[in-house]
């Protein structure tokens, strides 16, 4: 299947809102939606709760950049900063969309398993989702090195995008909250 900028952008119309919707429902289901931060200290999440507004906006600078500023060949020419550009762009930014969305709109009910589970492997389970998303975000913002390497208009914003949400989903998720949750 040949995918399109336009294909890849009614997919972010769905699985985007999924992550919000996963979100919303996880959290309605449980008595004390606080258990959900795990071992992080109160403190902690002033600083925390910010990025979490500061990475949606970082998702958005990103999504609006590719799908209504670059032209369709722009996104076909995306290339890791490593190789050449071969026309398989639409291809790169589907698999780090999906590798980043989907795994972030199963996250809350992993944990959400996690903690009403005694088993052993679900730790596995909420770490490896984290992983996955972390990996999305690195994918992300490895293509807009590239295009910000050709000099691609736009490309700045995209580095900024991938940039505020990795402070959120490597740093505050994949570390600090794994790191503090009492698994």
């Amino acid at each position: 299947m040949e995918l399109s900028r336009q294909f890849i952008l009614v997919f972010t119309f769905i699985v985007g809102p999924l992550v919000l919707i996963s979100y919303a429902y996880g959290v309605s289901r449980l008595d004390k939606p606080s258990d959900l931060w795990g071992g992080v200290p109160e403190s902690w999440r002033t600083y925390i709760i910010p990025f979490m507004f500061a990475a949606a906006i970082g998702f958005l600078m990103y999504w609006y950049v590719v799908f209504f500023q670059f032209d369709e060949s722009t996104v076909e020419s995306l290339r890791w900063p490593w190789g050449e550009s071969d026309g398989n762009g639409t291809n790169r930014l589907f698999l780090a969309l999906a590798l980043f969305l989907i795994p972030s709109a199963l996250w809350i009910e992993s944990t959400i398993f996690h903690v009403g589970n005694e088993y052993s492997w679900t730790p596995a389970l909420v770490v490896g989702i984290l992983v996955l998303v972390s990996v999305g975000n690195v994918m992300l913002g490895l293509l807009a090195y590239g295009a910000y390497q050709d000099g691609v208009s736009g490309s700045g914003l995209m580095l900024v995008g991938s940039i505020l949400l990795a402070i959120q989903c490597i740093l505050n998720d994949l570390i600090v909250w794994v790191y503090k949750f009492p698994w």
